[in-house]
């Protein structure tokens, strides 16, 4: 560790009944610091700690003075200051929507309450990412338990884009320190949740049955509708929000997800034409023509603004159609149906034949065969061919259990 420059010093405050501990780096061009521990918000009050917390800085006070010098880095940065230049000039560039920004900004807020938010960029090296993965294993998560390998892993690739632009703008030099972390996070890769047919014939079938009480007010009037075009179209979560009432022809039997003013689609195969099945027209033209539809362009806006928007949470409302029919609150999501849709078409004709993977990797907006092979294709235990993707209750009654049927035809 480097000798402290004249003038650097360790010093302490009464605050509620501590003494806690600061560093006096002015003599370093910096200023008068906490000296917090990792993963916690305030100064520490062990001495011992102060002294390795103080050491720390000023070794990178002075790599950095020397990194500016020697190795050419533009200018200095905080992890702080950067993060918030980093989210706005991804806003500029038009290329990330606003779900995927609030999702970025929460997960560097982690990152700098752990850092701090005065943490030089070029301080923070491999060491330091692999003692915020250790920190972000151990976090709770909103359901209890911890956060999953998955949110974990997406916590740190959230850092490692801040680092890229970082290293494109000359702040740092050498390697990206997330992306040089041997080992990252990784989810289990196990099968996909997904539905039977009979299976999403019942969830559609407690959304055709359900009547709101005073307690379901979150429960649009276009739940059914909402659910029928997840199930029978394969849209992702943002595609279907999005859809306006003109992407849906009646006369050419076709949805359309193109991009438009209140969504991007997620690549250039994304943009596509799927079959308006009989069982979605069906569930569709009395809602587009009769009274219950909202006005405007959305198929299905939100009901919680003044402001046409769309929809930015339905999990509430899949809760209590999942949990009318036999399923527990969180176990239905939007994804399930993008599976369902996929493996229940694949079971569909084409003109007689078998219908080709490639044909259903289009509908699902994919480039080619390959996720449709490998993630989303499913053999199900009940295998029909049909000439057409639905979902009806009647055809499926005997494999459906008496108990989870039984409470929808009582209604409730």
């Amino acid at each position: 560790m480097p000798r402290p420059k004249k003038g650097a010093r360790i010093y302490t405050r009464q605050q509620g009944g501590a003494v806690r501990h600061y560093g006096d780096f002015r003599s370093y061009g910096a200023g008068r610091e906490a000296l917090i521990p990792p993963g916690e918000t305030l100064a520490t009050t062990d001495p011992l700690i102060a002294q390795r917390l103080f050491a720390e800085r000023v070794q990178q006070l002075e790599e950095q003075k020397r990194g500016k010098h020697l190795l050419g880095i533009s200018r200095a940065a905080t992890l702080g200051s950067f993060a918030a230049e980093h989210l706005v000039k991804k806003a500029r560039s038009g290329k990330v929507t606003p779900g995927w920004l609030e999702q970025t900004q929460k997960r560097l807020e982690a990152a700098i309450g752990f850092f701090g938010t005065g943490r030089d960029l070029a301080s923070i090296g491999v060491e330091d990412v692999q003692r915020l993965a250790h920190w972000l294993s151990e976090q709770p998560s909103a359901r209890g338990g911890t956060i999953s390998a998955g949110t974990q892993r997406h916590h740190l690739n959230a850092l490692s884009n801040l680092f890229r632009r970082a290293q494109s703008e000359g702040l740092i030099r050498g390697v990206n320190p997330v992306a040089a972390l041997m080992e990252k996070p990784t989810p289990a890769r196990g099968e996909a949740r997904w539905l039977e047919v009979w299976e999403a014939a019942l969830l559609l079938e407690s959304a055709r049955t359900y009547r709101p009480t005073a307690a379901g007010r979150h429960m649009a009037p276009y739940a059914y509708p909402l659910l029928a075009t997840f199930l029978l179209t394969g849209g992702r979560e943002s595609e279907v929000y999005g859809l306006e009432v003109d992407d849906v022809s009646f006369d050419r039997r076709t949805v359309t997800f193109r991009p438009n003013r209140w969504r991007r689609l997620k690549s250039r195969t994304s943009h596509r034409t799927v079959p308006l099945w009989p069982q979605l027209e069906e569930i569709l033209r009395p809602y587009v023509f009769g009274g219950d539809r909202p006005l405007g362009r959305l198929l299905f806006p939100s009901d919680r603004t003044t402001e046409e928007q769309m929809i930015s949470d339905s999990r509430k409302a899949l809760d209590t159609l999942a949990t009318r029919a036999g399923w527990k609150a969180g176990e239905i999501r939007t994804k399930v149906f993008r599976h369902s849709y996929c493996a229940t078409r694949l079971q569909t004709l084409d003109r007689g034949a078998p219908v080709s993977p490639w044909t259903v990797a289009r509908e699902m907006g994919h480039g080619g065969r390959d996720l449709v092979d490998r993630v989303y294709g499913h053999l199900g235990e009940i295998r029909h061919r049909a000439e057409v993707v639905e979902y009806r209750i009647d055809q499926h009654a005997a494999e459906i259990p008496a108990e989870r049927l039984a409470p929808l035809q009582r209604g409730f």
